[in-house]
């Protein structure tokens, strides 16, 4: 037995976080009933699952598809702009026989650039986004002013007071910390290397903005282990048989707990599996017998 939202997601539904949204939202049914409670165990092969009435492919074996690419100026992260608008989509850019199931990894703004990851692999796509998993994140900052290193050390101060204070208006138990570092400096304006676990890029612009250092262009470079090179602006590749070994690396130490956020998140995740443990045991060692299907 495996759990919905992770069938869901390798289906192409969506990621695995908009998966679990869209079994909450009651709009996923499993054989002719509304399922809308997590968690929920299905068998893929056998249970008929739609969502919003539109049966998915019952799935034995998916060949998982990663495509890197370089993301232009304005142009939105997602599949279709919303109705009556017009704006290019990442979408619109490539052209894999695979592309009617494949959804991107986390979010660049409508005006950044760089690197996303398209996959139908959901649980990469869970870990590489999720802030519990706190995977890295490297933005180049082109900011419209000359910084020498204190100025750049007090942004990075500025940055993680900022961090901590979004942390607590959502509940979170705390943020890993923002880097910042300086790539190069040219007159009047300084390319800066911003390193986050967790976070949107908008709020880079936004708290840099603030701090009187707004920014001319922002570029997402590395994603976890994947590092934006040998795609050319606007096109795409596939990711090579070393970087879906560096995918993969990541999703092992996320399932044995090796990397996270903060330890203060790392300590409640494990009071949480400790409480839901008894309860979940047979299935959990289900989903785990599945996880063959990433081995090469």
């Amino acid at each position: 037995m495996v759990r919905l939202q992770r069938v869901l997601a390798d289906a192409g539904v969506a990621a695995r976080r908009q998966c679990e949204k869209l079994i909450e939202d009651g709009r996923v049914e499993v054989n002719g009933e509304v399922r809308d409670s997590l968690p929920v165990f299905v068998d893929p092969a056998q249970d008929r699952i739609s969502v919003d009435g539109r049966p998915i492919p019952r799935i034995r074996t998916t060949r998982k598809i990663y495509l890197m690419l370089h993301k232009p100026e304005r142009t939105l992260v997602t599949a279709a702009d919303e109705e009556g608008v017009e704006r290019r989509t990442i979408m619109s850019l490539v052209d894999h026989p695979s592309k009617p199931r494949l959804f991107p990894v986390g979010r660049l703004d409508f005006e950044s650039t760089g690197l996303v990851l398209l996959t139908n692999d959901g649980e990469i796509a869970n870990v590489l986004s999720h802030p519990r998993f706190g995977v890295e994140k490297v933005y180049h900052a082109m900011v419209k002013r000359a910084l020498d290193d204190t100025h750049v050390a007090d942004l990075e101060g500025v940055m993680n007071r900022a961090g901590r204070e979004e942390a607590k208006s959502r509940g979170r138990l705390g943020t890993p910390g923002v880097q910042l570092s300086v790539v190069r400096r040219e007159p009047g304006r300084t390319l800066l290397a911003v390193t986050m676990r967790a976070g949107a890029n908008r709020a880079v612009r936004d708290v840099l903005a603030n701090a009187g250092c707004p920014v001319k262009k922002l570029t997402q470079v590395r994603l976890g282990p994947l590092e934006l090179k040998g795609v050319a602006l606007s096109q795409w590749r596939e990711l090579t048989r070393d970087e879906v070994r560096a995918l993969r690396q990541v999703l092992s130490a996320a399932r044995r707990g090796r990397i996270g956020g903060t330890s203060n998140e790392r300590d409640a995740a494990k009071s949480r599996g400790a409480t839901d443990a008894g309860a979940k045991s047979e299935q959990s060692t289900a989903d785990r017998s599945d996880d063959g299907e990433f081995e090469d």
